[in-house]
């Protein structure tokens, strides 16, 4: 069945902004391209200038790759200790009695991102329909200047196992009947018809594609949950399997994973490395059409 959506409206954002109640974080980063031949696919920059120049009033600011993520792995956002998670949650003062709303600019993969790593802490948020974009659109207020913070927390997390696999768990499961592996990224990359930032062309044998940028809609909504069962549907994703998603770095596939979670799928997990990693291993195998 259906699940209680993790996504808020604009229109109840609005009705509960200056809530003392309320943890609103804008997530927003930007891949920045690297000149060709560069050891690692883009270059990632936290949207701490398009938060000064707007964003919703009394947000706070979430510098993922800054705070939020392994800094000593080889990809970009790779899931941290929770210790490390614990304390930077807690200096953003986000706390799990609280009602905590996630947005992003341009596409919704950096809040829901968030909201899968929070998920798997024991912690449920809601991700803003749209982010800021919609929110601008609408004309409503908007909030200039540096992040004025949240009082700081301790923040306890309580971990939920089986949200992150890694490369090892994902090619063993390759061939396994009981389980799907869906890869989120567009299908010319997924078909390895075009040269791929993250290394060799190609997708994990066997995967399946469902395109994060196919679940949303041109005001950067995401789509209906009867069109997104249609899509996963049409491509073999069944409420009976295991379902890995990955995509290049482990963001965009987390707008399948709140998809899937909101139709009520429950069997659910991210490889987190995805391609950054896998292209690049020469050991792994690779398929393209």
């Amino acid at each position: 069945m259906p699940q209680p959506t993790p996504l808020i409206t604009t229109e109840q954002l609005a009705a509960i902004l200056g809530d003392p109640n309320l943890r609103l974080y804008d997530c927003t980063t930007y891949n920045e391209p690297v000149p060709p031949g560069s050891d690692v696919p883009y270059r990632a920059v936290p949207g701490d200038k398009t938060f000064a120049a707007g964003h919703i009033p009394g947000a706070d600011f979430l510098d993922l790759q800054g705070e939020f993520s392994d800094k000593s792995a080889q990809q970009f956002f790779m899931m941290p200790d929770v210790a490390q998670l614990e304390a930077a949650f807690g200096r953003h003062g986000l706390d799990a009695s609280k009602t905590i709303v996630l947005y992003s600019i341009g596409t919704m993969m950096w809040s829901t991102r968030f909201w899968w790593m929070l998920r798997s802490l024991g912690v449920d948020a809601r991700v803003l329909d749209g982010g800021l974009d919609k929110w601008k659109a609408e004309g409503r207020a908007i909030e200039t200047g540096a992040p004025k913070g949240y009082p700081a927390t301790t923040f306890k997390a309580n971990p939920r196992a089986g949200f992150f696999v890694d490369k090892n768990t994902v090619k063993a499961r390759i061939g396994d009947s009981s389980t799907v592996i869906v890869n989120a990224l567009g299908p010319q990359f997924h078909q390895g018809l075009e040269p791929s930032r993250y290394g060799r062309p190609g997708r994990v044998p066997g995967s399946v594609n469902v395109p994060a940028a196919t679940l949303a809609n041109a005001d950067k909504t995401l789509t209906t949950p009867a069109d997104a069962e249609a899509k996963f549907a049409a491509q073999g994703v069944t409420r009976d399997k295991n379902v890995i998603v990955y995509c290049g770095g482990g963001i965009s596939a987390t707008i399948d994973l709140l998809l899937l979670t909101q139709l009520g799928y429950d069997k659910l997990t991210l490889y987190d490395a995805s391609m950054g990693e896998w292209a690049r291993d020469p050991s792994l195998p690779i398929e393209t059409d």
